[in-house]
């Protein structure tokens, strides 16, 4: 099956408000950090089932980002993989919760 990719404009907005987050912290890191999320999210499609269901009711899955401590949470509709949110591992399920 070939899958389409949606991004929500809440998690672009994530991404973004990290990516300032790190560069404060170290000029270009915010850009390190960008292109390895949308990385992630890119090869999503490839295999969207590889990664278990964490809500089974509302089907939310995630992926973790290899070189940011952060998830990507996401949806599978038949064909279509929405991602809803892009948040610090850290952070508990309410956060992303709210956006279903």
């Amino acid at each position: 099956m070939r899958y389409r990719l949606e991004i929500r404009p809440d998690a672009l907005a994530d991404i973004e408000k990290a990516a300032e987050w790190y560069d404060k912290r170290q000029l270009g890191l915010g850009n390190e950090f960008a292109r390895d999320v949308l990385h992630a999210i890119d090869t999503l499609p490839m295999n969207p089932l590889l990664y278990r269901v964490r809500h089974r009711r509302a089907n939310v899955r995630w992926k973790l980002v290899d070189t940011f401590p952060y998830r990507i949470v996401y949806q599978i509709t038949d064909d279509l993989i929405t991602v809803f949110a892009v948040l610090h591992s850290a952070r508990q399920e309410r956060h992303w919760r709210k956006r279903l």
